[in-house]
């Protein structure tokens, strides 16, 4: 046997979900630019759990669920109220869904039906828990969920307990359809790791979430917002950078380990993060990362990731940065999901093997005598 590391290149399940193949992302066949620039969030969640997208009725009946299932037990809420200041947000996020299961009566119904709301009911909460956590360590209560909006719409609101403009509304559920799935990615693995066990759903998104906390996977856009925060100003962008080339120091935001001519989904969110800066009268943060883009390009052939503009696209909306992989969270629960139920319907537990490279023939020796 000889070890892959990283798993590179290692195909290691069948999947209709997602693909890339030859640098171009698809959801269940359609390519991400036909939906980025046609579909809804809430239209790619339910292409993803049933391999269509949906008519109106099924739209509407989607809706009707997300509102059913959008508010979170009040158990939950008190125990956020917990947390101590200061906790990191997506610990925060690991430890709540893990508890939403304490209150769902169907968290060990492995029946498909089951699984299937179960599905729905986590794409409708994570939502409201983010936000809930994110008002709360302000001292702030949480505000409830709106019914008969969108999921880009209800987390604005209840983030900032305002009305949010439809430019906003619009921004955020692109980026949500653009990091909805992204084929057999770290987190989805792990997701499929542990349901492989036959484990619960909700066991399941926990320990996505768990790896998508790392600043390699999920982690990424808020790097690079300290990034542009480091650099301060469009006067700073050439220094900074060429410095950081000069010393090999890693340019959050650039390179995929899949893509080798780009991310597909980088264009759209530099895009929006035009339109925001716009919106705002504030073009600072996008000439700054196409400044960042042109260097790093230039210099070192790398390109731009799903990561690098969706961190100035967060931030002109007003969102705070360890609120960034939260935000990636509730959009990759669709796929998770996904992922789950397809690991559940034609399961085999996942079990590789080691290439061990350890010493043998090792003699027990006596405690006496060591």
């Amino acid at each position: 046997m000889t070890a892959t590391k990283g798993l590179e290149g290692i195909v290691a399940a069948a999947s209709s979900i997602s693909s890339i193949i030859d640098g171009v992302l698809t959801y269940r066949g359609i390519n991400i630019d036909d939906l980025a620039e046609n579909a809804s969030f809430e239209e790619v969640a339910y292409l993803l759990w049933y391999g269509k997208l949906p008519n109106r009725a099924e739209l509407n009946q989607l809706q009707q669920q997300l509102d059913e299932y959008a508010v979170i037990p009040q158990q939950v809420i008190d125990q956020i109220k917990l947390y101590p200041n200061g906790t990191n947000s997506m610990a925060a996020l690991r430890s709540a869904v893990s508890s939403l299961a304490l209150y769902d009566e169907e968290a060990n119904d492995m029946s498909a039906e089951a699984n299937q709301r179960k599905a729905i009911k986590l794409q409708a909460k994570l939502p409201t828990v983010v936000a809930a956590f994110a008002r709360i360590r302000e001292g702030k209560e949480p505000v409830a969920p709106k019914k008969g909006v969108s999921i880009a719409y209800n987390f604005l609101y209840m983030l900032t307990g305002e009305e949010p403009a439809e430019v906003a509304v619009k921004a955020l559920d692109q980026a949500l359809v653009l990091h909805a799935d992204h084929e057999l990615n770290a987190s989805t693995f792990a997701a499929r790791v542990t349901v492989a066990t036959l484990s619960d759903i909700y066991s399941g998104v926990t320990s996505a979430i768990g790896a998508l906390k790392g600043p390699l996977h999920g982690g990424a856009n808020e790097a690079v917002m300290v990034m542009l925060e480091e650099i301060g100003s469009f006067d700073n962008v050439e220094s900074y950078i060429n410095n950081a080339l000069a010393n090999k120091v890693k340019i959050m935001g650039f390179g995929h380990r899949v893509y080798k001519n780009g991310d597909p989904r980088a264009k759209h969110l530099q895009h929006m993060s035009k339109e925001l800066g716009k919106l705002k009268g504030n073009m600072d943060l996008f000439n700054m990362s196409v400044k960042i883009e042109e260097l790093v390009t230039g210099q070192k052939g790398l390109k731009p990731n799903v990561d690098f503009y969706s961190a100035s696209v967060y931030t002109n909306l007003g969102i705070q940065r360890d609120l960034f992989t939260p935000i990636f969270a509730i959009s990759r629960v669709s796929g998770w999901t996904a992922h789950i139920l397809e690991q559940y319907q034609d399961n085999r537990l996942i079990r590789p093997r080691a290439d061990y490279v350890g010493p043998s023939n090792v003699k027990y020796v006596p405690i006496e005598d060591r």
